[in-house]
């Protein structure tokens, strides 16, 4: 069994949870919001999103190319969708988006459950590279929130 790692990321923005629901119901916007550097690129995606979709995506992490097939395990709108890996580069991942409505606008809160394949080598890769590239991309996300939604 893998070692799994535990992220967890809040942000508020001043659109109310049906906005900012629907922002994030684009899968065009997960591009938006990824950085560069990954060289991300959805390849299918069953739209409009709903519990089952599946979206293919195209990556390159330090040059290496790499293919990762989501699903929506949970759509529940406006209040909170889940993803989970089938198939890409973790041995696991599990990303829970919430939704609530605060002070007049939405508090983003994002808990990813993941894992690297490889037992002892994996957690060394945790160490020396994957938890701050994992951390470096939600930050990337955070600014890029800020200036598409005004967020805080």
């Amino acid at each position: 069994m893998p070692h799994t790692y535990r992220l967890i990321r809040e942000q508020w923005v001043p659109q109310p949870p049906e906005e900012t629901f629907a922002f994030f119901s684009r899968p065009e916007n997960l591009q938006e919001i990824t950085p560069g550097w990954l060289a991300f690129r959805i390849m299918r995606v069953d739209s409009p999103l709903h519990t089952g979709s599946l979206i293919e995506y195209r990556l390159r992490w330090h040059g290496i190319p790499m293919r990762w097939t989501s699903q929506i395990t949970d759509w529940s709108p406006p209040h909170r969708f889940i993803d989970n890996q089938l198939y890409g580069p973790y041995a696991q991942w599990h990303h829970e988006h919430n939704f609530a409505a605060e002070n007049g606008g939405t508090r983003i809160r994002d808990e990813v459950q993941y894992a690297l394949p490889f037992g002892v080598v994996g957690r060394l890769a945790h160490w020396l590279r994957a938890r701050r590239d994992v951390e470096a991309i939600f930050e990337f996300r955070r600014q890029r929130l800020k200036e598409m939604l005004g967020a805080k």
